[in-house]
């Protein structure tokens, strides 16, 4: 009998110990999900965006508080984000800050991507620094790339994309690229890196920009936001 008492009392405390689990890591995902940087600290934020994220309410953008938007406009040597134009017409007519960002890839030549962007971004004073987002290795190029050829086409590509705007390009580096290349102290631009909640600091070096939460609920459309922070 004593036996059963002390079986039925175990299992009492695993269920509770279970619903203190399930109760916590659903306060922990709903907590990360609307999660951002006190304002108070980082003045100036924003948000990346794309095709991926479906149809934009930018109205709503701009009221939860986004001051500037990057839109992701090309990708290696040929496509192009089929949002680009509308979503460029709606951040503008939000009154947001515009920037717009490219996706490099390792395996295609630096002038051709060059090409793609420059194709699609418009030629204006008024955006903001071009950006480039390195998360792609080239360890899976159908044509071996070697390390020296990575910054070298790199610095090509940016010679060509700045030249079009006028203006020294970001790096958004992701912490498996820098790990890999060790390009932000190789290239001297400034970075956006990528981090959930905490602070990045595997660049070896001062951010500009940071994806501080890359899943933000919000009313400004059905998937989550990539929010960005600038660095005060």
């Amino acid at each position: 009998m004593a036996k059963r008492r002390g079986s039925r009392t175990q299992l009492r405390l695993l269920g509770a110990a279970l619903l203190i689990l399930l109760i916590g890591g659903g306060y922990g995902w709903w907590h990360l999900h609307h999660w951002r940087p006190e304002r108070a600290v980082f003045r100036v934020q924003g948000v990346e965006i794309g095709a991926e994220d479906g149809n934009v309410d930018w109205k709503a953008v701009k009221a939860v508080g986004a001051d500037f938007v990057y839109i992701d406009a090309s990708a290696s040597a040929f496509a192009r984000d089929p949002m680009f134009i509308d979503n460029l017409a709606g951040a503008r007519g939000a009154r947001l800050q515009v920037g717009a960002l490219h996706r490099y890839d390792p395996c295609q030549p630096a002038d051709k991507q060059a090409a793609n962007f420059v194709t699609v971004v418009p030629r204006d004073a008024t955006m903001l620094p071009p950006a480039v987002e390195l998360d792609r290795l080239a360890d899976d190029c159908p044509v071996k790339v070697s390390d020296a050829a990575i910054e070298s086409e790199l610095t090509t590509f940016l010679n060509q994309v700045e030249t079009h705007t006028g203006k020294a390009a970001l790096l958004k580096v992701t912490d498996l690229f820098e790990k890999r290349y060790h390009i932000a102290g190789r290239i001297d631009r400034n970075l956006w890196l990528v981090r959930n909640r905490f602070q990045p600091d595997y660049a070896g070096r001062p951010w500009t920009l940071w994806t501080a939460n890359d899943a933000l609920s919000s009313e400004a459309g059905a998937e989550d936001l990539r929010w960005v922070v600038l660095q005060p």
